[in-house]
């Protein structure tokens, strides 16, 4: 039974991403907005919700391992084999706003996200903790750059407020495609972490290589399935955005949320994968910066070090 329910949860994923590119691509040309703004917002809220249920179930649970872990381990799975198959498949144009600011501010939370769990190194204390202050500092930092959003958005419209939009493309129509096909995402998710996990466990993985493995990978296939979608419909913002948009909103809002609603003991271990996150912003940065393109070249790159990371954890643990 696990096996059909894998199967048909892949089946909704790959078919709800197909829905979702499609209403949310035509949902930016109504709203007279480049589609990295859409990506950076509805698609990737949209794609962040699997690890936002997963991280704050576990933060009301106590615990505090599912909710760090699976957020990092998802944006380094979101920069390395979601940008790097998508780029391999089709290569990304990046907008040079991109590269001045939404990326750069990647960097920034995942910077902040170091400083605020290293209160053993900076404040003398006995013990790291993501507490309810530190909480509030990230979805202060999620207003910010919702705000931004919003400005640019606002100065796109009425640069473009005359061009005209064909006459096929319906409100009602692509809201219908983009809500059915973020709750197929949503839902064939879950379905593809819940069976993938109990076909782990009986094969005799351990708990702890599945939780960095099969739910980190899980709550990140919304991601990879818009992304691809996005490469092979020649929707490079949609593609770029969702990853960079998903990466703020794991840091900002999933983390903000969940150590808002309780304090999160930090484990001595994920230091090492927050530093690997960041090293991997900076190269997504640099990336980004030649040419302003992430071609096949740069996605084999990002693939093999997925490959090495995985490897890495997996050995570790």
């Amino acid at each position: 039974m696990a096996y059909i329910l894998l199967l048909v949860g892949f089946g909704l994923l790959i078919k709800g991403a197909d829905l979702f590119v499609d209403g949310s691509s035509n949902i930016a040309r109504l709203l007279r907005v480049p589609p990295i703004l859409i990506g950076l917002t509805i698609v990737a809220f949209g794609t962040s919700s699997p690890e936002a249920t997963v991280s704050i179930i576990a933060a009301l649970q106590g615990n505090a391992e599912v909710s760090l872990g699976n957020v990092v381990g998802s944006n380094v799975f979101n920069i390395t084999l979601v940008v790097g198959i998508a780029a391999f498949l089709y290569p990304l144009m990046v907008e040079s706003e991109t590269t001045k600011k939404e990326i750069p501010f990647v960097l920034l939370a995942s910077v902040a996200l170091l400083v605020l769990i290293g209160d053993t190194v900076l404040q003398g204390s006995t013990d790291n903790l993501l507490t309810r202050s530190d909480g509030l500092i990230f979805v202060l930092f999620l207003s910010i750059f919702m705000y931004y959003l919003i400005e640019v958005g606002m100065r796109s419209r009425k640069e473009t407020a005359d061009e005209p939009v064909p006459s096929n493309i319906k409100w009602g129509k692509n809201s219908l495609l983009t809500l059915g096909g973020l709750l197929a995402i949503i839902f064939g998710g879950d379905m593809v972490v819940d069976s993938g996990t109990s076909i782990a466990l009986d094969l005799g993985m351990s708990k702890t290589l599945v939780g960095l493995t099969i739910i980190a990978i899980g709550t990140s296939l919304p991601e990879l399935v818009t992304s691809i979608s996005a490469a092979l419909k020649k929707e490079s913002g949609i593609a770029l955005g969702n990853v960079v948009g998903s990466n703020i909103f794991n840091i900002l809002f999933v983390l903000g949320s969940s150590a808002v609603i309780t304090p999160l003991p930090v484990n001595g271990k994920i230091f090492t994968d927050v530093i690997i996150m960041i090293a991997l912003s900076i190269l997504l940065f640099v990336f980004s910066r030649t040419s302003y393109k992430i071609g096949k070249a740069e996605g084999f790159v990002l693939i093999a070090m997925y490959v090495a990371y995985l490897t890495f954890i997996i050995l570790r643990n």
